[in-house]
C-alpha cells in the first residue's frame, strides 16, 4: 500500500539548509535527533522536489516570497491554460482595462462578465504591466474594493472577484516584474488594508456558500499577497474554528489557501507579516489550530486540506513565548494517528518540526524512537547484491533489484577506468555500503530525517560516516524516479554511489577532513562525470552552460556549496560547472589530476590547494575557455579518457592450460558462441589485496562474471560486468586465497577477446 500511494502533496516542509550529518549507529536507533558524524553529500534535487505547484510544495525552497510564481489563480474554472483559453474565448479584449485610469478602469472590471475574464491580467509584462498595474492603479481598484464591500452579498452580483483579482494579478506582475511596474509604498498599504477591512467586516464574507467562496477563496489569496497575514489572523482562527468536512467545493478551496498565508507568514524575516506577533496576542488560536485537525481527523487521508494547513502548527516552536502551550499539543497529535498510511503526512511532519524547532528533545514528545518505529514498515524489502552492497528499499521488485546491482557492480569497473586503480585508501575500511531506496520523493521526505537523521531539501544524500571505523556502515539515502515511471530509476543512484568509490580511493579521511579547502569542484565534478558516463548519457544542462562561459576554471577551483546566493545559481556551479572543470583537467591535463589526486589521497589538502591555486593558477583559463567553446559545442565536451593501462603491455599467461591464468598476465584471442562460455581460474596465494580482471578487444560481445570459489555463470556469481561490446572490468577487494574463477559469457558471438588478471 505505502510503495503504491501517491503523497503528491503531502511532502516534508523542510527549509533550505546544509545536509545534517548523520551518525553511525544502526538506524533508528537511540535518539537519532541529536546524532551526529562526518560526512553528508546533498544532491541535486529532483523534478518532484522542485515542483513549480505552489499549492504542493514540498518543501520551503520551493515555495517563494510574494506571491509567486503562480501562473493563474486556481479556482473552479480549472487550470490557467483552460481558463486563459477561455477568457480569450469570452471576454473580448482586456485593452479597456489596461489602458484605463480611474473611475473607467473599475468599470471596465466591473464590465467583464466573469472573474475568469480577469485571467490574462497575470500575463502581462513590459508597458501593458506598467500602464495596468502602477501603484494609483491599484489604489484605484482597491479603494472601489473596498466601496464595493459595503454591499457585498456573498456572492459575485456586483463584480466583487474582478476587483479581487485584479489586485491579485497586480501583486503578482510587481513581485516578478517590480523594475517595470515600479515599487508599491505605503499608498497601496493603506488602500489593501481598507478593502480587506471592509470585505471581512462584511457579514455575508462568512456565508458558507459556493457562492461566497469563489471570492473567499480569492481573498485569503490576497492576504498572503498584501504580506497582512497578522491583521487578519482573526480571519484564519475563524476559518479554522469552523471548517468542517461538509464546506463546498469553494469554501474548501479557500481553506487551502490558508497554507499560503501562514506559510509565508511564518517565513517572513522579522515577522514583516506581523504573524507572530499576532499568535503571542492572542495564544488560543493555537489551540484552535489544534482542534482543526482532530475535529477533522477523519479527512485525514494524504491529500487532504487538514494535513496541508495542519502541518504548519509545528511552526509554533519557533515562536519562543508559544513553545510551551504547543508541546504537549504536538505531542498529542503526533502520537495520536498512524505514523504510517493516510495520517503520515500530518504526523510525521509535525514530528520534523520538533526535530527543527526543539532538537534533542524528543522525549518531550515521546518520539525518540520514532525512526526505529517506522523503519520496518517503510523500508521493507532487504536485498544483497554482493557481500559489500546491500539494498533496503520500499517498494522494488526482484528485476528491479537486479538491475540495481548490475548498475552499481558494473559501475564500480567503469570508475576505475577512468580514475585507474590504486587500491583503497589505506586505513579505509567502508568495504559495505547500503543503498536506501524510498518509493518517490515524497515518502522519502516524509521518513529519510526519523530514521536517518538527516535533511531532505535534497534529491537524496550520500552518508561516509567514518572510514577509519571498522564496522561503519556508509550508506546512500535515495528514492526512485516516480516522474519517469513506467521506466525504472534511482534517482542520482549512479551519481551517489561515484561519491562511495571517490570516498574509497580518492579522498582521505571523512567528508569534514576534506572540506578543509575547497575540493567541491572534484567530488561532484567527478560524480557528474562518472554517472552521465556510464550511462552513456549527453549531460545536456552542463553543455548548455558551457556555452556561457560563466567561470574561469581557476575561479571554479574555489567552489563550495551555498557559494551562490541563488539556489539554482549555485546548483549550476556545483554540478554543471563541475562537470565541466573535471572533464577538462581528466582531458587536457591528466598528469596534473595525478598529481591532485595523489595529494587528496594522503590528506594533504593544503599541498592540493597550493597546487591548483598557484602552480596551475590562472594558466589553463584561456585554453579552459577555447575548450568550452570547441569540443563542448561540437563534440558534447568530448569523452572521458580511459585510465586502464592497455592490455597488450600486460605479459601473456605461460601455462598450457588456456583456462588457468598467473597472478598478472593476458590471454588472446578467446572465442565463445552464444550462450556459451570462456571459463578461467586463476590461483591466489594469502595476503592478496585486490584482484583485477579485464576484458578487451575482438568482436561481439563478452560478459564478465567473478564466482569467488565457484564457477561463475550469468545466474551464479559473485561479481559482474556487462557492458555493451567486450570492454569489462571487475575489481576485487581482498579475495579469497587458493583458486578463484571468472567467465567470459557470450551474450553475442566473440571472438579475438583478451582477458587478463592483476593482483597485488
Amino acid at each position: 500500500m505505502l510503495g503504491a500511494a501517491a503523497f503528491l502533496s503531502l511532502g516534508l516542509l523542510a527549509p533550505q539548509s546544509q545536509a545534517a550529518p548523520v551518525g553511525v549507529t544502526a538506524p533508528g536507533a537511540g535518539n537519532l535527533q541529536g546524532a551526529s558524524a562526518p560526512r553528508a553529500i546533498p544532491v541535486p534535487k529532483s523534478p518532484d522536489a522542485i515542483s513549480a505547484n505552489p499549492r504542493f510544495r514540498l518543501s520551503s525552497q520551493d515555495g517563494t516570497e510574494e506571491t509567486g510564481p503562480r501562473p493563474a489563480p486556481t479556482s473552479a474554472a480549472g487550470t490557467a491554460k483552460t481558463s486563459k483559453l477561455a477568457a480569450a474565448n469570452a471576454c473580448g479584449d482586456l485593452s479597456g482595462v489596461i489602458n484605463s485610469t480611474g473611475a473607467a478602469l473599475v468599470q471596465q472590471l466591473k464590465a467583464l462578465p466573469q472573474i475568469t475574464c480577469t485571467y490574462p491580467l497575470f500575463n502581462l509584462t513590459g508597458e501593458n504591466a506598467r500602464k495596468a498595474f502602477r501603484e494609483d492603479q491599484m489604489v484605484t481598484v482597491a479603494n472601489a474594493l473596498r466601496d464595493n464591500a459595503a454591499t457585498y452579498a456573498g456572492n459575485n452580483s456586483t463584480s466583487t472577484g474582478q476587483l479581487v483579482l485584479f489586485l491579485r494579478a497586480g501583486y503578482y506582475v510587481q513581485d516578478n516584474n517590480a523594475a517595470t511596474v515600479g515599487d508599491y509604498g505605503t499608498p497601496l498599504a493603506t488602500a489593501a488594508r481598507g478593502a480587506l477591512d471592509a470585505y471581512f467586516a462584511s457579514p455575508r464574507s462568512k456565508d458558507v456558500t459556493d457562492a461566497n467562496g469563489e471570492i473567499l477563496n480569492e481573498v485569503v489569496t490576497l492576504i498572503d499577497s498584501t504580506h497582512e497575514a497578522g491583521r487578519y489572523a482573526g480571519v484564519v482562527k475563524w476559518m479554522l474554528g469552523s471548517y468542517n468536512g461538509t464546506w463546498p467545493g469553494q469554501m474548501n478551496l479557500a481553506m487551502q489557501h490558508v497554507e499560503w498565508v501562514v506559510d509565508n507568514a511564518f517565513k517572513a524575516k522579522n515577522d514583516a507579516r506581523g504573524w507572530r506577533a499576532a499568535l503571542k496576542a492572542d495564544p488560543t488560536i493555537v489551540d484552535t489550530w489544534a482542534g482543526f485537525i482532530t475535529r477533522n481527523e477523519a479527512q485525514l487521508n494524504r491529500l487532504d486540506v487538514v494535513s496541508n494547513v495542519g502541518r504548519y502548527l509545528g511552526n509554533v516552536l519557533d515562536v519562543p513565548e508559544l513553545k510551551e502551550r504547543v508541546r504537549p499539543l504536538l505531542k498529542d497529535l503526533i502520537n495520536r494517528y498512524p505514523n504510517v498510511g493516510p495520517t503520515a503526512p500530518i504526523t510525521m511532519n509535525l514530528g520534523w518540526y520538533t526535530r527543527q524547532y526543539d532538537k534533542n528533545n524528543c522525549a518531550a514528545y515521546a518520539i525518540c524512537d520514532l525512526g526505529q518505529r517506522v523503519l520496518p514498515a517503510v523500508l521493507p524489502i532487504q536485498h544483497t547484491c554482493t557481500p559489500g552492497l546491500k539494498i533496503r528499499a520500499q517498494d522494488m521488485s526482484p528485476g528491479q533489484l537486479a538491475s540495481t546491482c548490475t548498475s552499481l557492480v558494473g559501475q564500480d569497473a567503469y570508475f576505475h577506468r577512468i580514475i585507474g586503480d590504486k587500491g583503497a585508501i589505506p586505513g579505509d575500511v567502508n568495504t559495505d555500503l547500503e543503498v536506501v531506496a524510498f518509493d518517490d520523493y515524497t515518502q522519502y521526505a516524509l521518513y529519510a530525517w526519523a530514521i536517518y537523521n538527516i535533511d531532505v531539501d535534497n534529491g537524496g544524500m550520500y552518508e561516509e560516516g567514518n572510514p577509519a571505523v571498522p564496522g561503519n556502515q556508509a550508506r546512500f539515502i535515495a528514492h526512485e524516479a516516480s516522474w519517469l515511471r513506467p521506466d525504472f530509476q534511482i534517482w542520482n543512484l549512479n551519481h551517489e554511489y561515484t561519491h562511495y568509490l571517490d570516498g574509497r580511493f580518492n579522498m582521505h579521511g571523512d567528508f569534514d577532513a576534506g572540506m578543509t579547502t575547497p575540493t567541491i569542484w572534484w567530488v561532484e565534478g567527478i560524480a557528474e562525470n562518472i554517472s552521465f558516463g556510464y550511462r552513456n548519457e549527453r549531460n545536456a544542462d552542463a553543455i548548455a552552460e558551457a556555452a556561457r562561459k560563466t567561470y574561469r576554471l581557476s575561479d571554479l577551483f574555489d567552489t563550495v556549496y551555498g557559494q551562490e546566493e541563488d539556489p539554482e545559481v549555485n546548483s549550476n556551479r556545483v554540478y554543471r560547472w563541475g562537470f565541466l572543470a573535471v572533464r577538462y583537467m581528466l582531458q587536457k591535463h591528466p598528469a596534473d589530476m595525478e598529481t591532485v589526486l595523489g595529494k587528496y589521497r594522503t590528506g594533504d589538502w593544503t599541498g592540493a590547494r597550493t597546487f591548483l591555486k598557484q602552480t596551475i593558477g590562472t594558466r589553463y583559463d584561456a585554453d579552459f575557455e577555447t575548450w568550452l567553446t570547441n569540443d563542448c559545442a561540437t563534440n558534447d565536451c568530448g569523452p572521458l579518457p580511459d585510465a586502464t593501462p592497455p592490455a597488450t603491455t600486460i605479459p601473456l599467461c605461460t601455462g598450457s592450460d588456456i583456462r588457468q591464468f598467473d597472478q598478472n598476465c593476458r590471454r588472446d584471442n578467446l572465442a565463445a558462441t552464444t550462450g556459451n562460455y570462456s571459463y578461467h581460474f586463476v590461483y591466489l596465494p594469502a595476503g592478496v589485496k585486490q584482484l583485477k580482471i579485464t576484458s578487451s578487444g575482438g568482436t561481439g560481445n563478452a560478459d564478465l562474471y567473478y564466482g569467488g570459489g565457484s564457477w561463475a555463470t550469468p545466474t551464479s556469481f559473485l561479481a559482474k560486468s556487462t557492458n555493451a561490446g567486450n570492454g569489462e572490468t571487475l575489481t576485487i577487494d581482498n579475495p579469497p586465497s587458493g583458486w578463484v574463477y571468472f567467465t567470459l559469457a557470450a551474450t553475442q558471438n566473440f571472438s579475438g577477446v583478451t582477458l587478463s588478471t592483476q593482483s597485488k
